[in-house]
C-alpha cells in the first residue's frame, strides 16, 4: 500500500509514503491462510492498528488500519459474507472516522425523536458542539493528529452521556447531541459537564500533548417549534453565541 505506481493498492495523497507498508499473509502447514499481518514501510506518518502505531502487527477481525488518512477496516474472510449487509448500512450511516452517526442518520434520529416528544408532550433538547480552534490545531501537529483528537474526542464524549442519548458528527469539528426526555435545565447541567471534561483532558497523538476545548449552544423543544429542526437550528445558533462570546462556554 502507498502512493507510489507499481503498489498493489494505492493512495494518491500526501499522507501517504510511496511505499507505505504492506500486508502478509502466514501460511501454515496445510497450505492454508492462518493470519494477516500488517508492516510499516519506515512511512513518514506511520502506520497505526486502532490508533496505535505499529512497525508490524498481527490483524485481527474488525481492527481499524490507517494509512496516511485513510481508515480500512480488516474483515476476515469466514465473516465477510455475513458483515456484507451490516457494514453497507454501517458506511452509510455511520462517519468513518469517530465512528459517530453521520449527519444523515443524526437528523434521522432526531426527526424520530420529535415526533416523539411532540405526541407524548415529552422534553427534547439538542447540544450543537464545535472544537475550538482546530485548525490552529491541525496547522500546528499536522492533519492525522488533528484525525486522531476527533476520534479521541468522539470517545470521551459517548462515555460522558447516557445510554439513550445520540452523538453524531455533523461535519469536520462539529458534533450534536440529541437528549430524549431532557428539558432546558438538564442539557445545560449536561453541556457544563461536558465542556468541563474535555477542558481537563489531554488527547495524544505518538508523542505530542493536545489541549482542546469546545463551545456548545443548547436548545430544546418549545410549543412554537414547527419540526425537529427547528430546535437544531436554535442550538447552532447559540453555539456561534458562545464562540463569540470568546469559546470554551456554554450558551443557552
Amino acid at each position: 500500500m502507498g502512493r507510489a505506481a507499481e503498489c498493489d493498492v494505492r493512495f494518491e495523497e500526501e499522507s501517504v509514503s510511496r511505499m507505505h507498508c504492506r500486508l502478509d499473509p502466514s501460511v501454515g502447514t496445510n497450505g492454508a491462510v492462518e493470519s494477516w499481518w500488517v508492516t510499516d514501510l519506515s512511512s513518514t506518518n506511520g502506520t497505526h492498528v486502532n490508533d496505535r502505531p505499529v512497525d508490524g502487527a498481527q490483524l485481527r477481525h474488525g481492527d481499524h488500519v490507517q494509512v496516511g488518512r485513510n481508515i480500512l477496516k480488516f474483515l476476515e474472510s469466514g465473516h465477510i459474507e455475513s458483515a456484507y449487509h451490516e457494514e453497507i448500512h454501517r458506511l452509510m450511516t455511520t462517519d468513518g472516522l469517530t465512528n459517530l452517526p453521520n449527519r444523515r442518520a443524526f437528523s434521522d434520529a432526531l426527526a424520530r425523536d420529535y415526533s416523539r416528544a411532540v405526541r407524548y408532550q415529552r422534553p427534547l433538547s439538542i447540544l450543537a458542539i464545535d472544537l475550538d480552534h482546530f485548525k490552529v490545531l491541525n496547522d500546528r501537529h499536522g492533519h492525522l493528529a488533528g484525525d486522531a483528537a476527533l476520534r479521541q474526542f468522539a470517545a470521551t464524549m459517548r462515555a460522558n452521556l447516557r445510554r439513550d442519548d445520540i452523538a453524531g458528527r455533523m461535519g469536520g469539528e462539529e458534533f450534536a447531541v440529541l437528549l430524549p426526555e431532557i428539558d432546558a435545565a438538564g442539557a445545560r447541567a449536561a453541556a457544563e459537564k461536558l465542556r468541563a471534561v474535555i477542558a481537563r483532558q489531554r488527547f495524544e497523538f505518538d508523542d505530542a500533548t493536545i489541549a482542546i476545548t469546545i463551545s456548545i449552544g443548547v436548545a430544546s423543544r418549545d410549543e412554537h417549534d414547527r419540526d425537529a429542526m427547528d430546535i437544531y437550528r436554535r442550538a447552532d445558533e447559540r453555539l456561534y453565541a458562545a464562540k463569540r462570546a470568546g469559546r470554551n462556554r456554554v450558551e443557552d
